[in-house]
């Protein structure tokens, strides 16, 4: 609108309308008795004047009328704020400051840390308003509009940690909380291989100051541990070297050594046994980066599974799947017999049911108390296993529809046939996993104190099942689930990523105790959840890239921690048009008094 040019409320020249109840008013104030007075009757006579439009005439030889209209425009103006574009200086001192926590900061350079000269830099660039990002493997607003007092607390609470980062989610971050006039200092060797620099240009595309401090000094021929993979009891430990120049590294493990050799940007493996308990993996001949030189393992304190199948019929493909699995140790027995030796699992399969002794059940009920497993592969006919069974057996049935799989860690990414002839019956207790149209379980668990217990109810002579390649993998997740033991991939985990625990459960970390019921893995090392051991490692080639080419001239310190701005703002006239109304009034008030109606 033409008028948004004038006043900054347009809206407020509608009170103009007081205008029209004014002029009506002089309108339809009534005439004044004329009388002849025949003495100056000439007079009138001499002017000449034909008053053709007498409204009109009234409205020309009313003076007071104008005045009050001028008094009216004024103040409608005032109330529309009129203004005028003046140029205006301000100094901005509200600062954003994102430090890269990550674990390439931790490169040695020159007897310190790239993180310990990005934070003595940091504090240099506190003002007045500070907000302090801290760039991790996530985002984390540690203070939000602080004092320098506050803000220097904040960064002395900043430490390095042992994952990936995550630079353009912290700017992204830094973005959205800083204010108009704000400016977003960037302190970290952009080593990072995320999208970062995008986020530096939405940020500028929003009027925004976004400086950026690189430290990326050290780290040249670094030599790391960048990823591995287990297999049984062994582990393969994937090495790169990152130096211009052929290196030869050693590794070891619980007295075990490994050598590899690498020529400029070459990867190499190794593979180790890996000790009971876990340990930790060392790569020779340490570096400007400590952190990938190391590797934990955590492994279980009893490396082997104790399996006991009990059967009078043996199925083939159920113990060749159990013996392939290098933890387990199987035992194969025929009832009736006596168990005396403690298990970790004992499976019932095809047992003949007059040949079952109470004995044998009562062995699984005690497999159980000592925070063990039982399962129980369906048959023709059940034998008695009392509370053991899951699933009250009616009768065979044949050719049923899969229906509902659930999402477990026994059944998660395995496809289940369907049977040609099954045990029908109905769930007792626990959890059906996989069952048919009719609701009839075909897997189902359930936790009984400390132990565990499955229902395995596909007839094996009437399953494809057994011929499937998931078939083993199904198997070895089970012995696991029932022996309470977690897999070493499972036991294992790369920084970065999070631990599932229980809510207000106690979790100890490398940096000190914590409660559930997420657990971050910032830290490489050993992390306690109950009598379970997990350990984190940094395992990222993109992290162990250290070597980060050097910034545009913008990163280069020194830049002043405040700035001066010059726009151009609307200055409001409001008073100037006030002051206009209250002339107009005196002027209005010294004309009555003039003409004696005052």
């Amino acid at each position: 609108m033409v008028l948004d040019e004038f006043f900054l409320f347009p809206l407020g020249l509608l009170a103009l309308l007081g205008a029209v109840p004014l002029v009506v008013l002089y309108l339809l104030r009534p005439e004044p008795v004329r009388r002849t007075l025949p003495t100056f009757q000439f007079l009138a006579e001499a002017t000449g004047r034909n008053a053709s439009n007498p409204i009109f005439d009234r409205l020309l030889r009313s003076l007071l009328l104008l005045i009050q209209l001028l008094a009216l425009v004024a103040l409608v103006g005032s109330l529309a704020t009129p203004y005028m574009l003046v140029p205006e200086s301000e100094t901005v001192s509200e600062t954003v400051i994102v430090v890269d926590t990550s674990a390439s900061m931790a490169v040695q350079d020159g007897g310190a840390t790239r993180f310990d000269q990005a934070l003595a830099t940091a504090r240099e660039e506190v003002t007045g308003t500070t907000s302090v990002v801290s760039a991790g493997s996530t985002a984390d607003v540690v203070l939000r509009r602080g004092s320098d007092t506050d803000a220097r607390s904040a960064l002395d609470g900043l430490r390095v940690t042992s994952a990936p980062g995550d630079l353009r989610s912290a700017i992204t971050t830094a973005a959205s909380i800083a204010g108009k006039d704000a400016r977003i200092v960037v302190l970290s060797d952009f080593a990072d291989d995320s999208p970062w620099a995008d986020a530096v240009r939405e940020s500028r595309a929003r009027g925004l100051v976004v400086e950026l401090r690189q430290f990326n000094g050290g780290g040249q021929g670094n030599v790391g541990i960048i990823d591995r993979r287990f297999s049984g009891s062994n582990v393969t430990v994937t090495v790169k070297n990152y130096g211009d120049a052929p290196a030869t590294r050693s590794l070891e493990l619980g007295g075990v050594t490994r050598q590899v050799q690498l020529d400029a940007g070459d990867v190499a493996t190794a593979t180790l046994p890996v000790p009971t308990g876990g340990g930790r993996i060392s790569l020779s001949q340490g570096d400007d980066f400590p952190t990938d030189n190391t590797l934990y393992v955590a492994a279980p304190e009893d490396a082997s599974v104790d399996v006991l199948v009990l059967t009078n019929d043996e199925n083939q493909f159920l113990t060749t799947a159990l013996s392939v699995i290098p933890e387990v140790s199987l035992t194969v027995d025929n009832p009736p017999t006596t168990v005396s030796k403690k298990y970790d699992v004992i499976i019932y399969s095809n047992v003949t049911p007059d040949r079952l002794l109470s004995g044998n059940v009562e062995a699984g009920r005690k497999t159980i108390e000592r925070g063990g497993g039982v399962a129980i592969q369906a048959q023709d006919t059940t034998p008695k296993y009392g509370d053991l069974l899951l699933v009250s057996p009616q009768q065979i049935k044949t050719n049923p529809t899969i229906g509902t799989v659930e999402d477990h860690e026994l059944t998660r990414g395995i496809t289940f046939p369907p049977p040609n002839q099954y045990v029908a019956g109905t769930l007792r207790s626990g959890e059906s996993l996989v069952s048919t149209t009719n609701e009839t379980p075909l897997v189902a668990t359930d936790k009984r104190g400390p132990g565990r217990v499955v229902y395995y109810g596909f007839l094996e002579a009437k399953s494809a099942f057994k011929y499937n390649y998931q078939y083993p993998v199904f198997w070895k997740r089970t012995v696991f689930y029932l022996a309470g033991r977690s897999t070493l991939p499972e036991l294992n985990r790369a920084t970065g990523g999070s631990l599932s625990a229980g809510t207000n459960q106690t979790v100890a970390t490398p940096a000190g105790e914590t409660t559930g019921p997420e657990v971050q893995l910032s830290d490489a090392g050993v992390y306690r959840v109950g009598d379970e051991r997990f350990a984190a490692s940094l395992l990222s080639e993109s992290e162990s890239d250290v070597a980060a080419e050097s910034l545009e001239s913008d990163s280069s310190p020194g830049t002043s921690t405040t700035r001066v701005e010059e726009q151009i703002v609307p200055n409001p006239l409001t008073e100037w048009a006030a002051l206009v109304a209250l002339a107009v009034t005196l002027v209005e008030l010294a004309y009555l008094r003039r003409r004696g109606d005052l």
